[in-house]
């Protein structure tokens, strides 16, 4: 890897369990991706709910970089909604990795 490179993981934001009712229609497995830093994909034809996306997106940047052992964010992989009827949890995977050249970010 050279200075203009950087190696980050795709991630994958699962729905680990439901606790409650599923008011989004979401169920165990739902998923989207993020790959490539920014580009985020949904399966075709599921949906993922925009709410429970908007509690996890503060977290996706630090867990597509290696982070140190001892990091609390290295370790714990596991977010919930923000409707506590639903009780919606989701599980962040990394899916593989990518070096990137910086030049090409912003």
């Amino acid at each position: 890897m050279s200075d203009d490179t950087m190696r980050l993981y795709n991630l994958r934001v699962s729905v680990h369990e439901i606790r409650g009712r599923s008011v989004c229609g979401m169920s165990v497995g739902d998923f989207f991706e993020v790959h490539n830093s920014d580009q985020l994909s949904v399966p075709e034809g599921k949906h993922f709910c925009f709410w429970a996306m908007q509690a996890v997106f503060p977290l996706l940047a630090g867990k597509m970089r290696r982070l140190p052992d001892g990091d609390w964010l290295e370790q714990d992989t596991l977010v919930c909604c923000p409707d506590p009827e639903e009780g919606l949890i989701m599980r962040i995977d990394r899916i593989g990795e990518v070096e990137l050249r910086t030049t090409d970010l912003t």
